[in-house]
């Protein structure tokens, strides 16, 4: 049972979750979006493109960082996965979650990319920033992590 100002939450083990103590109406609001960025994250990863689009908004907006620019909506942002499966494996693993003053959630992750024969292309962490939207994905954006604070 739960005691009062504690989340819970499906985060693994090793992902360092920063929330202060809050009543639990926040922290349940919280641990909400990380359970819907994790299962984003897991879906992607495992190319389960109906549960990844099934929490975004029907009028997301997703960078096309393969290829730059954006894609708006669910359509194309599976038209713009499709063609980067067929050309790169990428794996997004989240290590840390800041939530954000203005609502939105900023992501380290863990970013591996393959060739289709298996090299690697790049192993970097990177920074993910969503706008959630009625509980789902409204926006998702590549940006800097910041330089110190967040985690290891």
């Amino acid at each position: 049972m739960r005691r009062q100002g504690e989340a819970k939450t499906t985060v693994k083990s090793s992902t360092f979750l920063y929330l202060a103590l809050m009543p639990d109406r926040l922290m349940t609001n919280q641990a909400k979006k990380i359970e819907l960025l994790h299962a984003a994250y897991a879906a992607f990863n495992a190319r389960d493109i109906d549960a990844a689009l099934a929490v975004m908004t029907a009028d997301v907006h997703w960078p096309r960082a393969f290829k730059g620019g954006v894609v708006h909506g669910p359509e194309s942002v599976c038209a713009y996965w499709m063609e980067q499966w067929n050309e790169i494996n990428p794996q997004v693993e989240p290590v840390a979650f800041h939530l954000e003053e203005d609502g939105q959630v900023l992501v380290k992750v863990h970013q591996v990319v393959r060739d289709l024969a298996g090299a690697v292309l790049a192993d970097e962490q990177v920074g993910h920033r969503f706008t959630l939207e009625h509980g789902l994905i409204q926006a998702m954006e590549i940006c800097q992590l910041p330089a110190s604070g967040f985690g290891t």
